[in-house]
């Protein structure tokens, strides 16, 4: 799985960026200052790092000098909007500048494209007879288009990048709706059982008595 290192001492900015980056399928990891960061950085492995600039102890433009030797991609996202700052972030090798306040959906776009030039993300998924562009959001058998809700697309792209995981309910809901599980909610049940009737996924998703549900393999 994409694993991406956001950067910001803010630590309601962090969350929103963990929360819309797992929802799109990637695994994230924060760091609320510049030290904290370079720790990560250096006992961790990331495909991408989203970077604050006014950080507490090494601020954005120093940790750049340090990420820059291992090769990481770098997104800064930050409140300084001035000419000068976006042309230092670029010269210092950023794959992009972007200024809060931002919208989820540009940035996930922005992410996509800086990792496609890196040769890190595949564009189609193949699973259990259906391919998924994860660029048009389109899911095809036999070449003709599923339609999907947003929901159900995102559960649909949760279970295909993690076949044979028992993934929890909890987890789902953190992933596909965001924020905590609540308790007497079947949303997870019934949008699964949609889901999987519309993709013919009935005998490939299954329960797992106590933990979740699976995702089995192709035999």
């Amino acid at each position: 799985m994409i694993r991406i290192l956001a950067v910001d001492d803010e630590k309601p900015i962090a969350e929103l960026l963990r929360m819309t980056l797992s929802r799109a399928g990637y695994s994230c990891v924060c760091a609320y200052d510049g030290i904290e960061a370079a720790n990560l950085i250096e006992k961790e492995t990331f495909d991408l790092i989203l970077l604050d600039i006014m950080l507490p102890g090494i601020d954005g433009f120093e940790l750049m000098d340090y990420i820059r030797a291992t090769g990481i991609p770098v997104i800064f996202l930050t409140a300084k909007n001035a000419v000068s700052d976006r042309v230092k972030g670029l010269r210092m090798g950023a794959e992009d500048y972007m200024v809060k306040p931002f919208d989820v959906l540009e940035l996930l776009a922005r992410v996509d494209g800086v990792l496609h030039r890196h040769g890190k993300l595949q564009t189609n998924l193949q699973v259990g007879g259906l391919l998924i562009n994860t660029l048009s959001m389109q899911v095809l058998r036999d070449g003709k288009e599923i339609p999907l809700t947003r929901k159900e697309y995102e559960l649909l792209l949760l279970f295909a990048q993690n076949v044979g995981v028992v993934l929890s309910k909890m987890t789902i809901y953190e992933r596909v709706w965001g924020g905590e599980y609540p308790e007497n909610t079947r949303t997870v049940e019934l949008h699964i059982q949609r889901m999987k009737k519309k993709v013919g996924w009935d005998e490939r998703i299954k329960p797992v008595y106590g933990m979740g549900y699976r995702l089995e393999g192709d035999a």
